[in-house]
């Protein structure tokens, strides 16, 4: 399935290379397209690793060795599937990955809980263990390739490849953090979302790494919904090489640490804005800001209620500054809401404050504001402080076109 670029697409950055971190990619042939789908990365030895992995209950064999593998804190290789996700596949679909992580670990003489899998795609469809085989053995030897290479090999239906940078200072010593990530449609995490990959030749130790990953998905890919939908594979890695030479971070007393987690925090907000600008079918890009509320979890419930409103993305989708919609989706959160104390905009322009549409009300601002690419509605409930932010798309026509030919 050939996809046009998104509107919303943004060019891909330029990225340095990560000492201690060597891309390649291969054409294992999971589907019938002419592209690289495997990608391996080798990672030095002594990488710390962290990650957040889906809640979901039918999550895959990926997910779950994952889950249990990041507990030891190294990490020697990644490798990501795309075009078959191994999800609901029982006792196949774990031989292939267990298959897999066997025969990387021999090839670089680790144990099998320093290497890590992820497959994205299909559901249902057992990952073919002689494909994935081939696949990695002519991986082993393949030319080395660049971050974009492998933002577009672990792609499915994303429309551009997706990559982040920032750097920061621990004291004298400059670090780099580098991030490529995939994801388009099934976007409504709980925990993590989407396969996202960080790397960073800062050295950190897997405890503070994984306090400082989950930190940063809590306001960054927790906070991103494409269509309500939460995937079976949903998988975020950090990697941590050390090769930059610096004090081992083990804590936010240790000198830097407050600079590199706000570097981490940025690459993972941007990655997770790219998916959203990837948003099948999207044609704008929604940012929902919601302030007194009662705390800032009752704000961010309240903003992915109206995120997840297919009614108000649909309204977005026809440039139609409809607050009701957004009204409706405030009171059917589930959170502390008080009709009277309610204000909705558009843009930076009051629809309605205090329970009551503005008088006079001139729609003409609003209009201008919704015939754009980049869309911020605010909501005001007059109860606290409880503030929080979150992304969205609109729902168009080509999010059916996409998923109903899916599987072809």
């Amino acid at each position: 399935m050939d996809l046009e670029p998104s509107p919303l697409a943004r060019p891909f950055p330029q990225m340095p290379a990560i000492d201690g971190v060597t891309l390649r990619t291969v054409r294992a042939g999971y589907k019938k397209w002419d592209r690289a789908d495997l990608t391996l990365i080798e990672l030095a030895e002594g990488t710390s690793v962290a990650g957040v992995f889906t809640k979901s209950a039918c999550a895959s064999s990926e997910v779950e060795l994952g889950r249990e593998y990041v507990r030891q804190g190294k990490a020697r290789a990644q490798i990501i599937n795309a075009g078959n996700s191994n999800a609901f596949t029982g006792y196949r679909g774990r031989e292939a990955v267990e298959r897999i992580i066997g025969k990387a670990a021999r090839h670089f003489g680790c144990p099998g809980e320093q290497v890590f899998v992820s497959s994205t795609g299909v559901i249902g469809v057992p990952l073919p263990i002689d494909v994935a085989d081939a696949g990695l053995e002519a991986a082993f030897t393949a030319e080395t390739c660049e971050w974009q290479d492998a933002a577009r090999a672990i792609s499915t239906t994303d429309t551009f490849p997706k990559g982040a940078h920032a750097s920061a200072m621990l004291g004298g010593t400059r670090v780099e953090i580098c991030g490529i990530i995939k994801g388009s449609g099934m976007i409504a995490p709980e925990m993590a979302t989407m396969l996202g990959y960080v790397f960073t030749d800062a050295a950190v130790k897997p405890a503070f790494l994984q306090t400082l990953l989950e930190a940063a998905n809590r306001r960054t890919y927790s906070c991103i919904t494409v269509d309500g939908d939460t995937s079976t594979s949903d998988t975020v890695m950090a990697f941590a090489t050390g090769k930059a030479g610096n004090a081992p971070l083990a804590s936010f007393d240790d000198p830097g640490a407050d600079s590199f987690a706000a570097a981490l925090e940025d690459v993972c907000r941007q990655l997770a804005q790219l998916v959203v600008r990837d948003g099948e079918g999207a044609s704008k890009f929604v940012e929902v800001r919601v302030a007194g509320a009662v705390s800032d979890t009752s704000a961010h419930r309240i903003g992915m209620a109206i995120a997840n409103s297919p009614l108000v993305k649909t309204a977005i989708a026809g440039e139609d500054a409809n607050w009701g919609r957004v009204v409706m989706a405030v009171g059917k959160a589930g959170e502390p809401a008080d009709r009277d104390r309610l204000s909705i905009g558009f843009g930076g322009h009051w629809a309605a404050r205090d329970g009551q549409p503005i008088a006079d009300f001139d729609e003409t601002p609003l209009a201008e504001h919704l015939k754009g690419e980049d869309i911020v509605i605010d909501v005001e409930l007059g109860l606290g402080t409880g503030r929080a932010m979150v992304w969205t798309c609109d729902l168009t026509h080509g999010y059916i076109a996409i998923n109903a030919d899916y599987r072809s």
